[in-house]
């Protein structure tokens, strides 16, 4: 007997047109081989109308139908008679039900026992547990390799609403220039005085800006900037790897980033050993802080990090040598340092680094901000690509952009 196609009705609300949220939408339905028809479309007249779109989509099957409920709910589209969560007990720790919830890293509410319960440190990726009852109840992102055997998990589409952040605008019109395709074509003085207005916004409402940072930073010569910007109050958390810190230690010690003399731009004798002398130097002293303390290290980004008691997590990789005492080398627990430091923080800046930016894209809710500086524009592509949607991109070579930003935040002058 042939399958009667089932059907459910989604909506769509704030400004899906001019953010192409609904196109999205739409392809995604057509590419998983489903179709729809739009019920009501309402279209916001002025810039600054919303519009509202209800959509009822087809599939052949309940399993396809759910699959792409969630996945639609990746741009804000939720169901509108959304009903219960439905619930399940894990049963084997670090591993979800088949059914779970795959969340987005927009704000997420769940619908429990007739009351919508807001989850908190959304993260994309993820699935939803349920703790407490009652008064108590709580509805938190965790990544399947935390789960434990005996947790309440949210599973399947239903009782799930996302909602989709509001369009970031200030009275400056800030990011307003990234509303286009990622380009180097665009003067790079107004898009460092929108950065600088967006950070200053931030700290003057109390929340912490976050940066992501490769060692380009180091090998642009770019380091001072970067330290002025530290003294300044503009880098509350620092999230990187063993490249930068190593690289960054290795000028201070050795006037040297691999290998290269930063003042002359030329190579010098056993240059590269520098770095892994570095390294060496940096473990007998037991710790990037303790090499502070005892005056082993004198300078640079990671020694200012410590003198301002600002945080910073280095999470390595397998390529790393040494690699320094204060690195992650268990990528899981790396994750977890780099959570803990996310309450707070209300902008992110990620320069120079694929690997990190997407990391930390991953784990950051849609509703912080981030932009990406990167001087190959399919870095800032890539990390849009795999989700973080409020992504915004500056193309540009990253030692300028620091010095730049360091001189509009802070009247540093380059040396």
């Amino acid at each position: 007997m042939q399958a009667v196609p089932v059907s459910e009705v989604i909506e769509l609300k704030g400004h899906i047109l001019d953010a192409g949220t609904l196109s999205r939408t739409l392809d995604d339905v057509l590419d998983l081989g489903t179709d729809y028809v739009i019920e009501r479309f309402d279209v916001g007249r002025r810039p600054e109308d919303e519009s509202y779109v209800r959509i009822v989509v087809t599939a052949a099957d309940e399993d396809l139908l759910e699959r792409l409920v969630m996945r639609l709910q990746v741009h804000g589209a939720n169901l509108v008679d959304p009903g219960e969560a439905h619930l399940r007990v894990v049963l084997k720790d670090g591993v979800f039900p088949e059914d779970f919830y795959s969340t987005t890293n927009l704000d997420t509410e769940v619908r429990i026992d007739g009351h919508w319960v807001t989850v908190t440190r959304p993260e994309m990726d993820c699935g939803l547990v349920v703790t407490g009852e009652g008064a108590d109840l709580a509805v938190t992102t965790i990544p399947v390799s935390d789960i434990k055997a005996g947790s309440r998990l949210v599973c399947g589409s239903r009782g799930v609403k996302v909602l989709v952040p509001p369009k970031l605008k200030t009275d400056e019109s800030i990011f307003e220039f990234m509303n286009s395709v990622v380009s180097s074509e665009k003067p790079q003085f107004l898009q460092v005085r929108q950065v600088a207005a967006q950070m200053r916004e931030v700290k003057a409402a109390g929340q912490k800006v976050l940066w992501v940072g490769g060692p380009a930073v180091v090998h642009t010569g770019a380091a001072p900037a970067f330290c002025a910007l530290i003294a300044g109050g503009f880098v509350d958390v620092l999230f990187a790897g063993n490249a930068l810190a190593t690289h960054d230690i290795e000028s201070s010690l050795f006037g040297t980033s691999l290998g290269v003399d930063l003042s002359k731009g030329s190579g010098v004798d056993h240059g590269h050993e520098h770095h892994i002398r570095a390294i060496n130097r940096i473990r007998g002293a037991g710790s990037i802080a303790a090499a502070v303390d005892q005056g082993v290290l004198t300078s640079g980004v990671m020694h200012d990090m410590v003198v301002h008691q600002k945080p910073f997590v280095l999470v390595g990789s397998v390529r790393d040598d040494g690699p320094l005492p204060d690195v992650y080398t268990d990528v899981i627990e790396g994750q977890r340092a780099m959570r803990d430091q996310l309450p707070g923080v209300g902008f992110a800046i990620m320069v120079a680094t694929m690997l990190h930016a997407i990391a930390t894209g991953n784990i950051l809710p849609a509703s912080v901000p981030l932009v990406c500086v990167d001087i190959n524009p399919a870095t800032v592509t890539k990390l849009s690509d795999r989700g973080s949607a409020q992504a915004t991109g500056v193309v540009t070579d990253i030692g300028l952009f620091l010095e730049q930003l360091a001189q509009e935040l802070t009247g540093y002058r380059a040396p």
